[in-house]
């Protein structure tokens, strides 16, 4: 067998298996939590398939292995789906959780990557002694069931009657009985139970005491008994396509079968949090373009102008998708949150191309007079430098997050792949598509703003002519006179 290590390997390993650096467990009662970390922290992901498969091994096992999220503390991460099974009867909503495994198991197979984990689980694995009270011989015997609940608390971990102080401290008072009265569990049978008659009597007289098996652990949601599918689908698998998979595949067949009476099925987990994450994320980019369009209209004094710098931002929304979508060619990245938080900022920063060159058109035509023409010709050969010289800077400044990842950066590596695309492509089709819609729009606009211009000026000439003729000098008589010019007037030197 060769041996393993190899100095050569950055990784220490000559089979390519990342080289773990720690590994751990714990074992409790009901889980045990195994974690391990690779030599490389570029490398983490591809101990999951290791680890998975050792988990398998373990005979009536679910084995749930996954990288730690930075946004979430549960231990399945952010895109974990939970299919909660509600009811009142511990019993119907267990059957229906197996059912319910089953048909994920069939949808979403494990061997594709997906990962199931029941919580609390789905078997009944811890001793239990139930005590059924028998109302006849209660009543025969004048004992009520509180009674009987209450001494038997008492023999076991004791009664709570009162709460009492001591000094500065409050203390339970509790009634215990002797810690010897049971040794075994066969002898709740035999606890002594006083009637009111003074009469003692052993447990079982009164009641029907059955030994068996419970779950370990009980869970509520809502106050009804829940049991609680982790399930992680597949990486290639996108989050709501997996929703999909399991409403279609799980959730409607059991329905379609028929579940027991007061079982109910609820997706929630992420699954709540991508619905109402997408439902503010809607919102939030309807609110970033109408606040980019108003404060443009602002600055322009136009509604006009603004309309042709945002078509802008549908060409940043392709370059994104290109971006991303190349990004996929060479490695996994799904269209989560976080990525789509980038056409957000798209939209403020993409605008900055068009907003110069229609800024110095309108320079060109308002202040030094020339033609629409000339004056978009001149503006887009002025401002292609300065649109080409930031684009790049921003496009170099982000090309190391996308194509140089370090541990951690896996998470802004789809925001960085659609700002990228976005700006490389915006800055390209801005200057193919604005001068062109400039040279439609902005001669009606201009022709239109110099006409009202005119009419204003002509306007004001008419309101100011009549004072101009109350200021003549007038002799007295009610006519007015010109004044005489003085003869041989020399002008004045200017100083």
């Amino acid at each position: 067998m060769p041996p393993l290590l190899a100095e050569n390997n950055p990784d220490g390993r000559t089979d390519g298996q990342p080289l773990v650096e720690r590994f751990f467990f714990v074992a409790t009662r009901g889980i045990t939590f195994l974690g391990a970390a690779a030599a490389d922290p570029t490398r983490v992901r591809e101990l999951i398939p290791i680890l998975k498969e050792a988990s398998d091994l373990e005979p009536g096992t679910f084995g749930n292995i996954s990288q730690r999220s930075l946004f979430g503390r549960g231990i399945g991460g952010s895109r974990s789906i939970e299919l909660n099974v509600m009811g009142e009867d511990l019993e119907p909503i267990l059957a229906t959780a197996v059912k319910a495994v089953g048909l994920v198991n069939e949808t979403m197979p494990r061997s594709q990557g997906t990962q199931i984990r029941p919580k609390p689980g789905l078997e009944l694995g811890a001793p239990e002694v139930r005590v059924y009270p028998n109302r006849i011989k209660l009543a025969d015997n004048n004992v009520t069931a509180r009674q009987l609940s209450d001494t038997l608390d008492a023999y076991n971990d004791g009664l709570r009657v009162a709460e009492i102080t001591v000094g500065n401290k409050r203390l339970d008072l509790m009634i215990k009985g002797a810690e010897n009265q049971v040794t075994a569990t066969q002898g709740i049978d035999n606890l002594p139970v006083t009637t009111p008659e003074g009469i003692i009597l052993p447990a079982s007289e009164l009641a029907d005491i059955v030994v068996t098996s419970g779950p370990t652990q009980i869970n509520h949601l809502e106050r009804l008994r829940t049991v609680t599918l982790e399930i992680i689908p597949p990486d290639a698998l996108p989050l709501e396509t997996a929703l999909e998979l399991l409403k279609t595949g799980v959730t409607d067949k059991l329905e379609a079968d028929g579940m027991p009476a007061g079982v109910q099925l609820r997706l929630t987990g992420t699954a709540d949090n991508l619905n109402k994450t997408w439902a503010h994320m809607k919102y939030d980019l309807l609110i970033a373009v109408v606040i980019v369009y108003l404060v443009m209209a602002v600055l322009f004094e136009s509604f006009a102008y603004p309309l042709v710098i945002m078509l802008s931002v549908p060409l940043a929304t392709a370059g994104g998708v290109l971006g991303l979508a190349t990004m996929n060619q060479f490695t996994f990245q799904p269209l989560d949150m976080l990525t789509l938080l980038g056409f957000v900022i798209l939209i403020g920063i993409v605008v900055n191309n068009a907003i110069l060159l229609v800024h110095q058109t309108l320079y060109h035509i308002r202040d030094e007079g020339m033609t629409v023409d000339d004056a978009i010709i001149e503006s887009t050969s002025n401002r292609i430098r300065p649109i080409f010289m930031s684009t790049i800077t921003s496009v170099f400044g982000m090309m190391p997050l996308v194509l140089f990842p370090g541990a951690g950066s896996e998470l802004y590596r789809g925001l960085g792949s659609v700002v990228l695309g976005g700006l490389s492509l915006s800055a390209v089709l801005t200057l193919a598509i604005i001068p062109p819609l400039m040279a439609l729009f902005c001669a009606a606009i201009e022709r239109g703003r110099d006409e009202r211009i005119a009419a204003k000026a002509a306007d004001t000439e008419a309101d100011g002519a009549p004072l101009k003729a109350i200021e003549d000098k007038s002799d007295g008589s009610g006519l007015n006179k010109a004044p005489t010019p003085k003869p041989n007037a020399e002008p004045t030197p200017a100083e």
